[in-house]
């Protein structure tokens, strides 16, 4: 029988974990720890709730309002285009992961918690791969030194992943994110009820976006970028506290949080019979930097593909067959990964095309086509006339920041 160690509890591993298990597929789930809370936005796509058949009590905010506040100020709001049933889930890392990973063990996959410090590559196409890590079930920090042998290997190990590093994946460029989880008062709280605000400039981030989000009985207020500097990161995250500071009058941090996200790809996401996924493979988007999904669908194709080329755990899959998950990912959401890559660069690059992007974001069918393509992960193909509309719209906005960027 097939044995495969996934090795991190997030979405991504979870949602490994949960479809090899219910294959019948011997699953070793790993996870430092049991009550770990990511620094994270927190938004999830509406399409992730049904596929991912997350309950209600997940989602700790349904967001149907949308603010984009350009660096000069101006404030287009979104969100008129939704349905009644459509929004943006909020929700905090620490739920949602011990969600997904407690339902992964109910379905029978075995977990560990523990810190996996090495992975052994095997000498032969044959022989197991050994885990050499520490268990911490006996609560303590050192944990009790063990090994484990499996078939194949997933690493969902997050940015700084071990398992890339041990079968050599490359390395990627990296933002950092920052954020602050604030109490409010009531009153200011109200105003949050189901807004999310976004903010641009380089007051706030040289290459990204700051936010404010909404979470059961807090804020969470962050800002994110590429220039990797402990002191730009409390620069930029002093400017949006300033640009957002009438909101957040008489709020209380209760957490202050920091991580790395992947600005791309690795360059090896398979070697061998161990695979990368979620933030170990590179799979946050550009421009929006979004993560959630991506890791958790990511990792869930990849588990598909080991049920189905090991045929229910009967074979051990090899490296050209564990390769075919990242063909089927490539051809799905390439042109996804390519267009916001192209929006990052072209309009986060200073703060007159910024001024341009959020004006541009006033347009109804922009609004339409944006929110349709986030909430279910599918370009939504606007009829021939719209979409010379927002064709000529983007490139008037382009030619308008241009002539104003000094």
């Amino acid at each position: 029988m097939l044995r495969v160690a996934v090795v991190g509890g997030g979405p991504a591993g979870s949602s490994a974990a949960e479809t090899l298990a219910k294959a019948g597929i011997e699953t070793y789930l790993f996870e430092r720890k049991l009550d770990n809370a990511k620094p994270c936005g927190g938004a999830i796509p509406l399409c992730m709730v049904g596929e991912f058949e997350l309950p209600p009590e997940i989602i700790d905010r349904r967001v149907r309002k949308m603010k984009m506040i350009s660096p000069s100020n101006i404030e287009v709001n979104i969100g008129s285009t939704l349905k009644p049933d459509e929004y943006i889930g909020m929700c905090r890392r620490e739920v949602l992961d011990g969600f997904m990973r407690d339902r992964a063990v109910k379905l029978g996959a075995n977990l560990i918690n523990g810190t996996v410090h090495k992975l052994e590559i095997p000498s032969s196409d044959k022989a197991p791969y050994t885990l050499h890590y520490a268990d911490h079930s006996d609560g303590s920090v050192a944990g009790v030194a063990k090994t484990l042998q499996v078939d194949l290997v997933i690493g969902a190990d997050g940015a700084n992943s071990r398992i890339a590093k041990a079968i050599d994946a490359g390395d990627y460029n990296y933002a950092i994110a920052f954020q602050e989880r604030i109490r409010l008062p009531e009153d200011k709280m109200d105003y949050y009820q189901d807004l999310a605000e976004m903010y641009v400039g380089d007051d706030v981030s040289p290459d990204f976006y700051a936010w404010v989000f909404p979470k059961y009985d807090h804020v969470a207020v962050g800002t994110g970028t590429m220039r990797v500097n402990q002191a730009r990161i409390k620069e930029l995250q002093a400017g949006i506290r300033a640009r957002a500071a009438k909101r957040l009058e008489g709020g209380q941090i209760i957490k202050v949080e920091a991580h790395p996200i992947p600005e791309h790809p690795r360059p090896r996401r398979v070697v061998g019979r161990v695979a990368l996924v979620g933030d170990a493979a590179g799979t946050v988007t550009k421009s929006s930097g979004e993560g959630i999904y991506f890791a958790a669908k990511s990792a869930r194709m990849c588990a598909e593909t080991i049920v189905e080329f090991s045929n229910k755990g009967q074979r051990v899959p090899n490296e050209a067959d564990l390769k075919q998950y990242l063909k089927r990912w490539d051809k799905q959401y390439g042109a996804t990964y390519l267009v916001l890559d192209l929006l990052q660069r072209v309009f986060y690059r200073s703060d007159a095309t910024r001024e341009a992007f959020v004006e541009m974001c006033e347009d109804i069918d922009v609004q339409k086509l944006t929110f349709d393509s986030y909430l279910y992960k599918t370009v939504v193909p606007a009829n021939p006339l719209t979409q010379l509309k927002i064709t000529a719209k983007t490139i008037g906005s382009l030619l308008r920041g241009s002539a104003l960027a000094p």
